[in-house]
């Protein structure tokens, strides 16, 4: 039984670890064929939507003012709903001394509504009708200076509709150390990016932190205001495309962008909970992924160990269950090892990997409450989680 077990486990881990190479590999790079188009730049407008974000939005806008993009074609909206602590302040002056650059205060947010959702849509109304594309950004993204003309000549190239980056996540926190890479490998476990990244059917994934988009796609199914009281708008409003026929995609933009999304626990516990439910696709669904998750986390430890007593005792079986057993455990540290090295964290964060699973998991149970008893909090609003700000 020993050896079945362990054998079993081998296999399981195995098939995992295989499962994540698989989809980093469709989760590719867009450099090089980037480099290779001859597209022109056609006018770009970047739309920051921003609330309470004094630490980020200048050095957010400034990468953006940075980019090397053809003159006179690419513009930066910030779009300030309602921020407290001088975010707008900050921005007010900066126009000042670039015109690429405008500052939109949102009006008052109408019933259902979210406020990221509302600040997009009012920044997408204010542009010029010349403009060709759109992109959306979070003001805690920062940008490389080759970022919009790489990311423009590869959704020329490839004939998308809406391109969306994954960006570099830098992790300081303990917090962020343990959560933001087994958060990541959950969903590389659990999401195949191959099927749902072709073009046929309804299954989609998307990044809110950028989503560059064709003008007309983004009009044509109505752009935010489609999309006004879903949680996760970034997944929703790719879905709408995709169904439309458009052509959408999630690439690594890791090369171009860089990100904090969080200082700690006090900031990471919320903005993760917020939407956890939704991306993992539901009460039920999140619930079991996360029990899976602490499961097979603890396993890799609890499997071995199981096999060493029965072989101290004396039971054969357990003896040579213990080298399957062993080597599979071996496997998934390496790879929580070298996830650790990929985010440049100190390594002896990849042992740590159950614990992190432990942590995440209370998380996704407390994104599970929020879910049921249908209040979301964010930046000092409480909404209903059908769309009703209370």
């Amino acid at each position: 039984m020993e050896l079945l077990f362990s054998s079993v486990w081998f296999v399981i881990t195995l098939w995992l670890i295989a499962r994540a190479y698989r989809q980093r590999e469709v989760f590719d790079g867009i450099a090089l064929r980037a480099a290779r188009s001859n597209f022109p730049q056609p006018s770009i407008a970047v739309i920051v939507p921003v609330r309470d974000e004094l630490r980020n939005v200048s050095p957010c806008v400034q990468s953006l003012l940075n980019q090397q993009y053809a003159p006179g074609q690419l513009s930066v909206i910030v779009v300030d709903d309602d921020s407290s602590d001088g975010t707008a302040q900050v921005v007010e002056r900066m126009t000042a001394g670039d015109p690429r650059l405008t500052l939109v205060r949102t009006p008052a947010l109408p019933p259902e509504w979210k406020g990221k959702t509302h600040a997009c849509w009012i920044g997408a109304r204010s542009l010029p009708a010349q403009i060709e594309w759109i992109c959306f950004i979070d003001a805690d993204m920062r940008a490389e200076p080759r970022l919009m003309a790489t990311a423009i000549g590869a959704a020329q190239a490839a004939g998308l509709d809406l391109l969306s980056l994954a960006p570099r996540h830098e992790l300081h926190s303990i917090a962020e150390r343990l959560i933001i890479p087994s958060g990541l490998f959950l969903l590389g476990f659990s999401q195949d990016l191959a099927k749902i990244q072709k073009p046929e059917g309804t299954e989609v994934v998307a990044t809110g932190q950028f989503m560059l988009m064709r003008r007309d796609a983004y009009e044509e199914v109505g752009g935010h205001a489609a999309v006004c009281t879903a949680i996760c708008e970034d997944v929703e409003l790719a879905r709408l495309l995709k169904r439309r026929g458009r052509r959408v995609l999630l690439q690594d933009g890791s090369a171009f962008l860089t990100t904090r999304m969080y200082t700690g626990w006090r900031t990471l516990w919320p903005g993760i909970a917020k939407n956890l439910t939704h991306v993992f696709g539901g009460p039920a669904r999140t619930v079991l992924l996360v029990v899976v998750a602490v499961a097979m986390a603890w396993s890799t430890v609890l499997v071995p160990a199981a096999d060493i007593v029965g072989c101290s005792d004396g039971a054969h079986s357990a003896c040579i269950a213990l080298i399957p057993a062993l080597l599979g455990s071996a496997a998934i540290f390496a790879l929580h090892i070298a996830g650790a090295a990929h985010f440049q964290i100190p390594s002896w964060y990849g042992l740590l990997f159950p614990f992190s699973y432990t942590a995440a998991a209370v998380i996704a149970l407390d994104s599970v409450r929020w879910r049921l008893t249908g209040r979301v909090r964010w930046k000092g609003r409480v909404y209903d989680d059908a769309g009703e700000i209370r």
